[in-house]
């Protein structure tokens, strides 16, 4: 399952996590999300969201851990 990215303020949507808060179970795909659901940190709507590949997101996690 894939991570995406809020493009308003980098939240991201694990499919593992979920979004409890948000009646997103966990295990859901972004796919089976809700288009009504929204970004938990923004409210920034579900189409606001952009797709992250693993290598991506452990690159940008690698430097936020350096800061």
């Amino acid at each position: 399952m894939d991570l995406h990215c809020c493009q308003e303020c980098s939240y991201y949507y694990d499919p593992q996590d979920g979004d409890p808060d948000g009646d997103v179970t966990p295990g859901t795909d972004f796919r089976k999300v809700s288009s009504e659901w929204c970004c938990p940190d923004c409210g920034a709507p579900k189409s606001a969201f952009k797709r992250v590949d693993e290598d991506e997101f452990d690159e940008e996690y690698d430097d936020d851990d350096d800061e």
